[in-house]
């Protein structure tokens, strides 16, 4: 009776965690029907409110009781003297760290939108990139975004604190001002593509590649045919003429720019590219925002995408995955004891 008991028991747990994993599957299943969106929730920050809190503690740390209460009582009658004036100009504040997918240009095309529903002439938005290009059709579009803050002549501005690189100073070269950190890396206004070619490995092991296409440059080179010398020349043709557009956008956009001088492929630190015309000014960021705390407010925007539940399950069961993958390996290549 007690292994009838423990195997109804058994068999129930077994039972209800099967029925777990099938509602855990149509759970999946359902959600990736559902239409999906780009559209996330905008988050709007408040910097010019939290660079004046970090100031306000620090000089309460400095200061002694009497001089901090003289020092509120001035920014009390400052603060006053400013809510009867007109409001100031805002100064929109977007971070655009991009990959090599360009997958954060859907982030900011809500960003973007979000702007330019409310900006005026008279504000101003700064745009902090940090890229080292990717995709063409990615950061083409990204660049495009930008655009549409130009199309309302509202001044637009980007800093770059790191890096512009290709499809980044793609981005940048659209702004009316372009600002780099002294070691920023600009520029690599060229284009690229590398594919590797497993022809030969699978011709050693006796197996063939079919390829079928209609059209004679359907497909150019692959990573499994054998690429012919006409294959390889109408591929290289299709790169430099992505180059040649790559040149007209940059020059449409900074037409006192030598751009065969600079559409190289190389790139610069902010130092150089400043001597060669492909920024404006070596300044960070931070200076940059802090130059106009008295005389703009200082708004962040940020749009955070809603992820779908299939992806958060995904992205759930992946890492359990590494963590279990993670400690199984440390445990084989422990040493026997």
């Amino acid at each position: 009776m007690e292994f009838l008991y423990h195997y109804g028991l058994f068999l129930a747990q077994a039972v209800t965690i099967v029925l777990a994993i099938i509602a855990i599957i149509i759970a999946v299943a359902g959600a990736a029907s559902k239409p999906k969106t780009d559209r996330g929730e905008i988050e709007i920050e408040d910097i010019s409110d939290q660079l004046e809190q970090v100031k306000k503690q620090f000089q309460q740390q400095l200061l002694n009781k009497d001089q901090f209460k003289e020092l509120e009582k001035e920014c009390k009658a400052k603060e006053k003297k400013q809510n009867k004036q007109e409001s100031k100009p805002r100064l929109f504040v977007i971070d655009f760290v991009g990959g090599t997918d360009a997958d954060e240009v859907g982030s900011l095309r809500e960003e973007v939108t979000a702007i330019v529903t409310i900006a005026t002439p008279q504000d101003e938005v700064l745009v902090k990139v940090d890229s080292g290009g990717g995709v063409v059709h990615g950061y083409g579009l990204a660049a495009s975004q930008l655009m549409r803050i130009k199309q309302r002549n509202i001044p637009l501005t980007v800093a770059v604190d790191k890096v512009a690189a290709s499809g980044g100073y793609m981005m940048a070269c659209v702004a009316d001002k372009i600002l780099a950190a002294p070691f920023a890396i600009i520029g690599s206004i060229g284009v690229m593509a590398q594919i590797p070619n497993f022809n030969r490995l699978l011709k050693k092991h006796d197996v063939d590649y079919e390829l079928f296409t209609a059209g004679e440059f359907k497909r150019t080179v692959t990573m499994f045919g054998e690429n012919s010398e006409k294959a390889k020349q109408k591929f290289n043709q299709e790169l430099e003429d992505v180059h040649v557009l790559f040149k007209d956008f940059v020059t449409s956009n900074r037409e006192s720019l030598d751009i065969e001088k600079v559409a190289t492929g190389e790139h610069w630190y902010g130092t150089d590219a400043l001597t060669r015309g492909l920024v404006d000014e070596l300044q960070t960021s931070d200076d940059y925002q802090m130059s106009l705390l008295e005389t703009h407010k200082l708004i962040g925007v940020k749009c955070e995408i809603k992820k779908g539940l299939a992806e958060k399950l995904g992205i759930g069961l992946s890492i359990a995955f590494d963590r279990t993958w993670s400690k199984w390996m440390k445990r084989s290549q422990s040493p026997i004891q």
